[in-house]
């Protein structure tokens, strides 16, 4: 009822602040956020750039050609799924500078490529993955490898 009634006095001109005085109050305790992430490219730390919503169809030659214009291009390696052999939809390229790599960022971050557009970013680094469990032994099972079935009765 209060915030109707000081909104009222605000816009009808009965009070001694004015409304941006009022709003400035407000939120001098939260500033608001003038930029974004998407707004402010970050530098590129590492040559490796991460390459993500390629075609199916785009070959680490279409890759190589389209980032080449930007300097010296050591791997353009387009991931590919190990049963199927098809691409996963991303790519990693790698430059001699770190230079080359943000001028290809700039260059062909949100561009057509194959009819898709794509995104380019710096690749992190690969996390390290916790050795695998070790396997266990069962306690019924025998040397040959055989279980025994412990059920009485029938189980349909």
């Amino acid at each position: 009822m209060t915030f109707a009634s000081t909104f009222r006095r605000i816009f009808s001109g009965k009070s001694t602040t004015t409304a941006s005085s009022l709003l400035q109050g407000s939120f001098a305790s939260n500033p608001i956020r003038l930029n974004s992430t998407l707004a402010t490219p970050t530098p590129t730390p590492t040559p490796k750039l991460f390459v993500s919503g390629l075609s199916r169809l785009t070959t680490n030659e279409k890759l190589k050609e389209a980032f080449s214009p930007f300097g010296q291009l050591l791997q353009a390696n387009i991931v590919v799924d190990r049963a199927s052999g098809r691409s996963k939809g991303f790519a990693f390229v790698r430059y001699a500078t770190i230079e080359e790599a943000e001028k290809a960022r700039e260059g062909m971050n949100a561009k057509f490529l194959d009819g898709w557009v794509i995104f380019v970013d710096p690749a992190k680094p690969r996390e390290p993955r916790p050795p695998p469990p070790p396997p266990q032994q069962e306690p019924d099972s025998s040397e040959y490898g055989f279980r025994t079935n412990k059920t009485i009765g029938w189980c349909g």
